[in-house]
C-alpha cells in the first residue's frame, strides 16, 4: 500500500492493560501512526487494581480513554471479553478501517483472525512472550522490546550501519541465524524475476506476508538493507533511475561455487 494510503487508514486502538507495560507508551504510538491514524485509542482494566495503577498518568498525556471493566472473578477474562465487545462494535459502526490490539495474551487470536475477515488491517503490539497463534493472525505484528530504542539510528545507510555495530547484542530480540538466512534465500527464490533479482521492497512485504513478526529492528537494524549486507551471502545492485542518487536497491541469491 503507498505510503499516503497508509497514513489515511483510521485506525482503533484497543490495548489490554493487563497484559502490557506502560512504560513504552509512546514509543507504541509512535509506531502504530506508521500504519495509519488512531481515531480511537482505549485501555482496558479493572481500574481499581493496584497492578494497573501505573497506567493512569501515561493515559492523560496520551489521550488514551480508560475503560473500566470488573473483575466479577479471578482472572482477566471480564476485561478480554469487554475489549472483543467493543471491537465487534467498532467494526460494524465503519468508522475505521483497521485495529490495533495491544496484548501479548492468545485470547484475541480470534478476534484479530474474525477482523481480517471483515478485510480489516489488524496490527498486534506485544512482548516477545506472545504465543505465536496472536502472532500469526495479525496482518503485521511489532514486539515492544524493539520499540524503546527505534528512531535513535540516522536514515543514510552508512551512519546506520556504524551504529547498528555499536549497538548492544542483547538489544535484539532475535538473532541472524540459518533459520532467517533460509528465510531470506526462499522469499527472494518465490518472488525474483526470471534473471534472479528482486526490488528490496517487494521482497520485504513478501516476508511480511510469511512471517508476522519479522522486523529487521528484531535483529538490531533499523532496515533491511542493511540487515541484507550484513550477511554478506546476497548479491546486491543498486540502480539508478532518473534524478534518484539513492537508487532502486536490487538482492540476488548469491550463486556458490
Amino acid at each position: 500500500m503507498p505510503i499516503s494510503k497508509m497514513k489515511e487508514r483510521k485506525l482503533a486502538v484497543l490495548i489490554d492493560a493487563d497484559n502490557v507495560p506502560y512504560g513504552n507508551i509512546r514509543e507504541m504510538l509512535d509506531e502504530i501512526a506508521k500504519y495509519g491514524n488512531p481515531i480511537i485509542k482505549r485501555i482496558y482494566a479493572d481500574w481499581t487494581n493496584k497492578g494497573v495503577s501505573g497506567w493512569k498518568k501515561v493515559l492523560l498525556e496520551n489521550a488514551i480513554t480508560p475503560i473500566q471493566q470488573y473483575s466479577y472473578t479471578k482472572g482477566k477474562n471480564s476485561t478480554d471479553s469487554a475489549l472483543i465487545i467493543d471491537a465487534m462494535d467498532l467494526l460494524y459502526s465503519e468508522k475505521v478501517d483497521g485495529f490495533c490490539i495491544v496484548s501479548s495474551d492468545s485470547d484475541f487470536t480470534r478476534l484479530a483472525t474474525r477482523l481480517r475477515e471483515a478485510a480489516m488491517y489488524v496490527i498486534g503490539i506485544g512482548e516477545k512472550k506472545t504465543p505465536k497463534p496472536f502472532i500469526t493472525a495479525c496482518d503485521k505484528f511489532v514486539y515492544i522490546e524493539i520499540l524503546k530504542r527505534d528512531n535513535i539510528l540516522p536514515d543514510t545507510l552508512m551512519k546506520e550501519e556504524i551504529k547498528t555495530k555499536n549497538k548492544p547484542k542483547d538489544e535484539a530480540v532475535g538473532r541472524i541465524d540459518q533459520d532467517l538466512t533460509n528465510l531470506l534465500k526462499e522469499s527472494i527464490e518465490e518472488v525474483s524475476d526470471d534473471s534472479g533479482w528482486v526490488f528490496l521492497g517487494v521482497l520485504g512485504n513478501h516476508i511480511i506476508k510469511k512471517r508476522k513478526d519479522f522486523d529487521p529492528r528484531n535483529y538490531g537494524f533499523s532496515k533491511l538493507y542493511p540487515l541484507i549486507k550484513q550477511t554478506d551471502i546476497f548479491d546486491i545492485e543498486i540502480r539508478k533511475t532518473g534524478d534518484n542518487q539513492n537508487g532502486h536497491i536490487y538482492i540476488k541469491n548469491r550463486i556458490s561455487g
